[in-house]
């Protein structure tokens, strides 16, 4: 069974950060994992395409019930009508994920996999305070080739203690009284 890396980014980005998902989207391929995103348009879009360049295959999770919102590159769609909802399937369907930029979408998609124990490996995405996160944390690429490398390290690790039975870092664990979020935006 091929990999599975989650990509998450805004469906507006900049051309930068475009090109960027679309390198990571490539770089995955070409390192033989399947690509899963909201298969929609923007880092969505962006990243099938360098996919499909890659000769890879990707997976879309769409918000609408219409398979045809997809974008041109996704070779699976799944139409699950669930709106924001559908982030958590994106969030937990891959064994790691690269978040490129983002707003409040890609922050949710963030939580969730963290939360489920998913690797998460940021490329000018939100700065999260480790502080505040405790044991999980949101390592920073500054490339694409780093981001890609990181995810596939920290999906191989999340693998390897599966297999030898270590259970992922799941918490309902609230933090302290009154602390915020440890949120700087993303950056």
């Amino acid at each position: 069974m091929e990999r599975m890396i989650s990509v998450f980014g805004p469906g507006h980005p900049s051309r930068k950060e475009y090109n960027q998902a679309a390198e990571v989207g490539r770089l995955l391929a070409e390192r033989g994992c399947t690509l899963v995103c909201g298969g929609l348009f923007g880092v969505m879009e962006a990243a099938c395409m360098g996919a499909k360049e890659g000769g890879g295959s990707t997976v879309g999770i769409l918000r609408t019930y219409n398979r045809h919102d997809a974008n041109p590159y996704v070779d699976y769609v799944i139409p699950s009508g669930m709106g924001d909802a559908r982030n958590v399937l994106v969030a937990t369907s891959g064994e790691a994920a690269i978040a490129i930029a983002g707003r409040l979408g890609t922050l949710s998609e963030i939580a969730i996999a963290l939360k489920h124990g998913i690797p998460v490996v940021g490329l000018g995405t939100w700065k999260l305070d480790r502080n505040a996160l405790f044991d999980r944390y949101l390592p920073a690429a500054r490339s694409p080739e780093e981001a890609v490398e990181m995810a596939i390290e920290l999906a191989d690790k999340r693998a390897a203690e599966r297999a030898a039975g270590v259970p992922p870092v799941v918490s309902e664990e609230p933090g302290p009284e009154g602390e915020g979020l440890g949120l700087d935006g993303p950056g």
